[in-house]
């Protein structure tokens, strides 16, 4: 390697992606560390992620983060140059045998006390784990680095993605980092990973143990770790508590702030000093958030998601009682909470590593047939695009195993099955009912590839109410097809619909033909619903809240109608 003005020393990591190498600036024989893009010719996003770490570093003064001096030109990519405080990883580090508690809190705090100026600089990191947190072996110093991947945004949408490709290592993720978690990622994602690599400091061994990505992402979602004390009984267990706190599954469950969290270390570690003994005491005392958030908790959906959950359930059973395909419909005004109550399907789904896939129409679109069902089957070719080859081989097999040479007519809507199963040969034009009707046939025929026991498949189809009549008619087929290890979920405005809108004719000749629909109604919160998230959100109490709502409630009353579309 050769890099004008620098002078380059040892290898000191080579990973997947990148390089990392040692070495000195001519000009004041400072010492550096030089990080260097893997391949020859990296991917746009690579490059974009390489400026990102640098551009929000650079303007971070913290002594606990690994400073950055410039981003250099490299041949087709580029070289990071940091400073070089002598570091090496927490996992090298920690590597023989699990750290000791003397260790263990000067470490910490550091860490916590970092996590708190990223906070306040309204970062997220999203990759926090011990082999991007540096530690001088002499000085005990603690310095994060790798911000390739962080945000600058207080909160972001993580869409779901196959475990390949989600952002972070999965090791260590959140829930929510994952995108099967239906809410926003925010700062307290970082104390999910920061409580995951604390208990692999602590025990030698990760919080889930298991070679198989999907059920590593359904471990976060819903699987609790061992309790650490329980691995290594010379844990205490309040420091175990602090763990359990750090990966709790929702992130209000979580620490909400990073002073709240180092308060709590800060008083066991000085009951220790003291003592040499740990007590419990109650933990996030003083754990009091300065930023405002709304909980992202469903309140009052408890029903409707039994009722979600339980067709799931029946859908995905190796055997059932009536071999046929299930339709749920979600009912509401807009912005009741629909998409909200769907997306809670997604923990299960990945329990029985099966799809979920959705769709939307739009008002304005309504001229543009199957639209609905066309996004959805991209976004699942998408997915099966970011698997390894093997599955991506085996897909590629059924698919041309249904469709045969007739594969063309699938592309033609769905272009990106070509990527998967390669060119295919022209078919015969046709024109009107023929070629709706073969459509249909071949995409039934299609769908079938996709549902099966070992992969169940949920098909979320959005906004019924303007879906054109081509839809409409394939999910009539597609019920009378009675194909198992389907569920096809829909949501419709039901204020906007008639008994002779287009949809509510079609249901009704489904049930006829006597396909299982099943519908949730939404309906507007309660009162009580209301007072709980009211009183979550304001973290009060339950009468304060009350309180509050009477108060709100009388002021709508009293207000003209145009004033509280004002306010």
């Amino acid at each position: 390697m050769i890099l004008s003005s620098y002078q380059i020393g040892e290898q000191i990591y080579a990973g997947t992606r990148t390089l990392v190498y040692r070495g000195v600036r001519q000009q004041d024989q400072k010492p550096v560390v030089i990080k260097l893009l893997r391949r020859d010719y990296p991917s746009v996003s690579e490059l974009v992620q390489f400026r990102n770490q640098y551009t929000i570093t650079k303007n971070l003064d913290n002594e606990g983060i690994v400073r950055t001096y410039s981003l250099e030109n490299y041949q087709n990519s580029y070289a990071l140059v940091m400073e070089d405080f002598g570091g090496i990883s927490l996992k090298e580090y920690t590597s023989a045998t699990p750290i000791s508690l003397a260790d263990f809190f000067p470490i910490a705090l550091q860490i916590v006390t970092i996590l708190n100026d990223l906070y306040h600089h309204r970062i997220i990191h999203k990759d926090i784990k011990p082999a991007n947190i540096l530690i001088n072996p002499t000085r005990k110093q603690v310095k994060l680095i790798d911000f390739s991947i962080a945000s600058l945004l207080s909160r972001e949408t993580q869409t779901p993605s196959c475990p390949n490709v989600l952002e972070g290592t999965l090791a260590y993720i959140s829930p929510e980092q994952t995108g099967r978690m239906n809410r926003l990622v925010d700062w307290r994602s970082d104390f999910y990973s920061l409580g995951a690599s604390f208990y692999e400091l602590l025990t030698g061994q990760l919080p889930f143990v298991t070679n198989d990505l999907m059920e590593l992402v359904y471990c976060h979602l819903a699987k609790q770790p061992p309790q650490a004390t329980t691995i290594n009984t010379e844990i205490p267990i309040v420091i175990s508590n602090i763990v359990a706190k750090l990966m709790a599954k929702n992130a209000e469950d979580r620490y909400q702030s990073a002073l709240g969290l180092k308060h709590d270390l800060e008083q066991a570690y000085s009951i220790y000093k003291e003592t040499g003994e740990f007590t419990n005491f109650e933990l996030g005392k003083r754990d009091i958030p300065d930023r405002f958030t709304i909980p992202e908790k469903l309140y009052g959906r408890e029903s409707e998601i039994k009722t979600l959950l339980t067709a799931f359930d029946r859908i995905a059973k190796p055997f059932t009682e009536v071999n046929r395909s299930e339709m749920i419909l979600v009912a509401g005004y807009s912005g009741v909470g629909k998409t909200a109550i769907i997306n809670v399907i997604h923990r299960p789904i990945v329990q029985k590593k099966g799809y979920f896939i959705k769709g939307k129409y739009d008002q304005f679109q309504r001229n543009i047939p199957l639209s609905g069902f066309v996004q959805a089957f991209r976004d699942l070719m998408q997915q099966i695009l970011s698997e390894k080859d093997a599955q991506l081989h085996s897909w590629k097999n059924k698919i041309l195993a249904e469709l045969g040479e007739q594969s063309q007519v699938i592309i033609e809507v769905i272009p990106e099955l070509e990527e998967i199963v390669g060119k295919q040969p022209p078919v015969t034009e046709l024109f009107g009912s023929a070629a709706a009707n073969r459509f249909n046939l071949l995409f039934q025929k299609f769908l079938q590839v996709f549902t099966s026991k070992e992969h169940p498949l949920v098909i979320f189809i959005d906004d019924l109410q303007w879906a054109d009549s081509a839809s409409l008619k394939l999910i009539e087929l597609v019920m009378q097809s009675n194909t198992q290890y389907l569920l096809l979920i829909g949501a419709y405005r039901d204020n906007e619909v008639a008994p002779a809108h287009p949809l509510m004719l079609t249901l009704d000749k489904i049930e006829k033909d006597k396909g299982f629909i099943n519908t949730i109604e939404l309906k507007p919160l309660s009162l009580t619903d209301l007072n709980c998230l009211v009183a979550d959100a304001l973290n009060c109490s339950s009468d304060a809240a009350i309180s509050l709502l009477d108060m709100e409630l009388q002021v709508q009353l009293i207000l003209p109608i145009d004033n509280q579309l004002q306010r």
